[in-house]
């Protein structure tokens, strides 16, 4: 597929990953449906794109006077077969859950045009699993964002074993619109970027648990040590502990002793302690997300 062939791209899930892919999407000049089950999660996602987009422009990094058209390029809609019938490339960014995700791909093979690329947003499942239950497997292809998508510049594109020659073509055409660069990874537990990040972030939350260093501490040390752009106690708190838990257990499963979850991890999750989103995670924040000081676990 070539850029000029890529005109409209849908996003299912207008959470923090989906909100910004749809986001990059309507940037880069597509025209863009954001899918999601209620009114209520789609009307916060477009609250969070349009700040987006002003912070962007107030910083100098995307013209002030395209906010508007771009914001404008994003529908938001509660009817799925709506969001998908025109799109040329599909991005699924739901939750992990393996059966959610194949009966989702299920109604995409049927609803969309023979070809049209199926992508997942997922940090860890197989994509052969994804595509097990389709005709047309090789239409199913990885397409991992990171967390902030407008900011962060890498697409992890993941191989099954089926995916076709065509998807991956479609997918770097739609990573150059994006402004992305791309990194090619053949299937396995975690990929590449998620596997090595778990390890980092249960090897942070080890250190936390045995009182060899504060949480604040072991951040500010990969952070300005490491030259990592977050520490792995704010990454936690922004993409969700539920999240990194369950990516945590699928690796545990499949690869083994090295990736059992944390306990304090475990314990932060039962308490509902998940991270920015709820305002509490190993940190605590404020009403607009901002940390305050001084309160961790």
């Amino acid at each position: 597929m070539s850029d000029s062939a890529l005109k409209t791209v849908t996003v299912l899930g207008s959470g923090i990953m989906g909100a910004g892919i749809a986001q990059v999407a309507a940037m880069g000049g597509l025209d863009t449906f954001l899918y999601d089950v209620n009114d209520a999660a789609l009307e916060k996602a477009r609250g969070v794109i349009a700040g987006s987009l002003k912070k962007l422009a107030e910083k100098g990094k995307f013209p002030a006077a395209d906010v508007d058209a771009t914001l404008a390029r994003v529908r938001t809609t509660t009817d799925f077969a709506a969001a998908v019938t025109p799109s040329d490339f599909v991005i699924e960014a739901i939750p992990e859950k393996l059966d959610l995700k194949q009966r989702t791909f299920v109604e995409l093979e049927r609803l969309t045009r023979p070809g049209v690329p199926l992508g997942s947003n997922t940090s860890s499942l197989m994509i052969s699993a994804i595509a097990e239950p389709l005709r047309d497997k090789g239409r199913v292809i990885g397409v991992h964002f990171f967390n902030p998508v407008p900011v962060m510049r890498l697409i992890e594109i993941v191989l099954g074993p089926d995916s076709s020659p065509q998807a991956l073509a479609a997918t770097e055409a739609l990573a150059k619109v994006m402004g992305k660069e791309t990194v090619r990874v053949k299937e396995a537990p975690g990929f590449a970027t998620s596997r090595i990040n778990a390890l980092i972030g249960l090897e942070a939350f080890r250190m936390l648990e045995s009182g060899i260093a504060s949480a604040e501490d072991i951040d500010k040390a990969l952070k300005l040590g490491l030259n990592h752009p977050m520490g792995p106690f704010e990454m936690a708190d922004l993409v969700g502990l539920d999240t990194r838990l369950s990516t945590i257990r699928y690796l545990h499963k499949t690869l083994g002793e090295t990736f059992r979850p944390s306990p304090l991890m475990e314990k932060l999750v039962e308490e509902g302690r998940l991270g920015r989103k709820v305002g509490r995670g190993v940190y605590t924040y404020d009403a607009k997300g901002n940390r305050i000081p001084d309160a961790t676990h």
